[in-house]
């Protein structure tokens, strides 16, 4: 997530920003449980600036190591001991602790340092060589929120934790620290990576429940019976609690995956329920008891249970033996259903029998709309069973038609195939993207941040578009600080809000490409984030050229070159981009070290 720290009114400056968050705000983050790591972007840590006059260090005589040294040694937290501490004299009634004068804190109080003192008694001191200021350590960066000053904090999640509690623990750790912030101070969440976590658990949720009733409902039309539609609707329940029961277990957290693999899931627990209830109803139509029944049923369907969910396990579960991160991915989902589907095989052996030989009783001819429409149902689905039943008959005395018909279905299979993305992940709309800028080689931090200035008047224009983070002096992509890059952290509206077309996330995306390529400073270019947060620093493929050859530079930047230009002749390949710039102008100083050593 990224907290972006701001004065609405322009009352404080990017240092004091900067160093609020840094000071006041990065340490208590930090211990946030969930919280790894907290880098604040913008600009650099407060330091004392010393821009000395070479014109009066030449006519004293004075080399920079000695202001250096004089700075050092008059700068410093020196021990001062006590007066009265043992051994002592008899006689001493009291120990006193002497405090002295500690670092220096005020350009003026720096300008006092003597860093010489002449045999006349008179003495030279640093703000007679030199000027001094309180400003920021470097300049090498710039932050902003939609276009406004301002200090980025970063916020990275610990392997292993729980985002959204790590996210709720920052959140409410802002909400508390508020208060103590300045006049015209305050903070905003720019960039929460949970929100699409959340609405997609918000959605399978609701997914979830959709898919129970709908099971509910067709289990009601077809056992026609509420005493029989209980049993299975019982069944669901007990096997996805007692899934849950065995994440801890096993590691597994309540994710996505997990929460998909149950949805799929509900369909198939009732299936052994389903088997029960409808033997036990067979026998009790001939005139068993419920118990009797029960007894009989169970005799005859207790083998087909355990054959189901075995089967069923085996089609799961060598998912798990996957190596790598497709593996992880497949394993919690596949090991969901499969302990759904044993703790339904296990409920169909013990609970759906009980519930049957308690709740079961002879059916009775149901009158009113009601029976009306379970005559209707039946008759229609009577005749789609034996439509169905002639069809496959006919089929099997035509063996050449039937072979056709496969081979149809198997093509169709694979058209529609290729259309699917054959990516690791596809891209999702996860409510946010990245957007990079990139000046010619060695350009200036003024013209990076003036054409950064253009880049962020495009996104802030964009339909959809809520907040733009803004760090010039940077590469998101390199993770390199540099004069001639900068990135932006770009997050989008709330989905609800963007039902448009031109609001959806492709359409953002496309639009913002098209108008980034008309920025005439540098190259910019929108990019999705990681389809899974930490894995990568953007969306598509990182492909790793390695010189084993062991030769120079230029061997290396050449072939580089070359794949890219063979690389972007790919159809399936939309944009092929580096980070390796070794063409960077540079300038190399030649120190004639002989003529400095003489000269001091």
């Amino acid at each position: 997530m990224v907290i972006d720290i701001s004065s609405p009114n322009g009352t404080y400056d990017p240092v004091f920003l900067s160093n609020y968050a840094t000071i006041n705000l990065n340490d208590q983050i930090l211990r946030v449980p969930g919280i790894g790591n907290v880098v604040v972007y913008g600009a650099g840590q407060y330091a004392m600036r010393l821009w000395v006059k070479p014109d009066q260090l030449a006519k004293l005589n004075i080399t920079v190591p000695e202001i250096v040294n004089a700075i050092n040694e008059q700068n410093a937290v020196n021990p001062a001991g006590q007066v009265g501490g043992e051994p002592a004299p008899p006689g001493v009634d009291y120990t006193y602790s002497i405090r002295a004068q500690g670092r220096l804190q005020s350009p003026e109080e720096f300008g006092q340092i003597v860093v010489r003192a002449e045999p006349d008694g008179s003495l030279v001191r640093l703000k007679d060589v030199a000027r001094i200021e309180l400003g920021a350590q470097t300049y090498s960066q710039v932050g902003r929120l939609n276009g406004k000053a301002a200090a980025a904090i970063a916020v990275y999640q610990l392997p292993g934790s729980n985002a959204i509690a790590a996210v709720d623990g920052v959140k409410q750790l802002m909400e508390q620290v508020k208060h103590t912030f300045p006049p015209d101070l305050e903070y905003t969440i720019a960039l929460d990576t949970t929100l699409a976590v959340r609405e997609g658990i918000k959605e399978i949720i609701h997914t979830l429940f959709e898919a129970l009733v709908l099971v509910i409902i067709v289990v009601f039309v077809f056992l026609q019976g509420w005493r029989a539609t209980l049993i299975p609707a019982l069944a669901v329940p007990v096997s996805l609690i007692g899934t849950f029961a065995m994440f801890p277990l096993l590691g597994f957290s309540v994710n996505t995956i997990a929460m998909m693999g149950l949805v799929l899931a509900i369909g198939l627990v009732v299936d052994d329920a389903i088997v029960v209830v409808e033997a036990v109803e067979h026998h009790i139509e001939r005139g068993l008891s419920p118990k009797e029944a029960t007894l009989k049923a169970m005799e005859e369907v207790s083998g087909p249970v355990v054959a189901i969910a075995l089967v069923l396990s085996a089609v799961f579960l060598p998912t798990v033996f996957i190596p790598g991160i497709t593996g992880k991915l497949y394993q919690q989902f596949a090991v969901t259903i499969a302990i759904s589907v044993l703790i339904s095989a296990f409920n169909a052996l013990s609970l759906s029998p009980a519930l049957s030989a308690m709740i079961l009783k002879p059916k009775k001819e149901t009158r009113g709309p009601l029976g009306a429409f379970y005559r209707w149902f039946n008759n229609v689905f009577g005749k789609s069973t034996n439509g169905y039943v002639r069809v496959c008959s006919w089929l099997i005395r035509k063996v050449v038609i039937s072979l056709l018909v496969i081979g149809v279905m198997a093509v169709g299979t694979g058209l529609i195939g290729k259309q699917v993305p054959g990516g690791f992940l596809p891209e999702e709309d996860q409510g946010y993207l990245f957007v990079q800028l990139q000046l010619p080689d060695a350009a200036s931090l003024q013209r990076t941040n003036a054409a950064a200035r253009e880049v962020e008047k495009v996104i802030m224009d964009t339909p959809g578009v809520e907040y733009v983070t803004t760090v010039v002096g940077m590469s998101l992509l390199s993770g390199v600080t540099n004069t001639y890059s900068s990135f932006c952290f770009v997050s989008l509206k709330p989905w609800h809000e963007r039902k448009s077309p031109e609001t959806q996330y492709a359409a953002i995306m496309a639009r913002l490409n098209q108008q980034l390529r008309q920025v005439p400073q540098g190259i910019g270019f929108a990019f999705s984030p990681p389809a899974i947060p930490g894995i990568g620093t953007a969306g598509g493929v990182t492909f790793i050229l390695e010189d084993r050859a062991g030769k120079d530079i230029a061997f290396l930047w050449e072939n580089t070159r070359k794949f890219l230009e063979e690389a972007k002749k790919r159809p399936e390949i939309a944009r092929a981009t580096t980070t390796f710039l070794p063409t960077v102008p540079q300038l190399f100083v030649k120190v004639d070290r002989d003529k400095v050593l003489k000269q001091g």
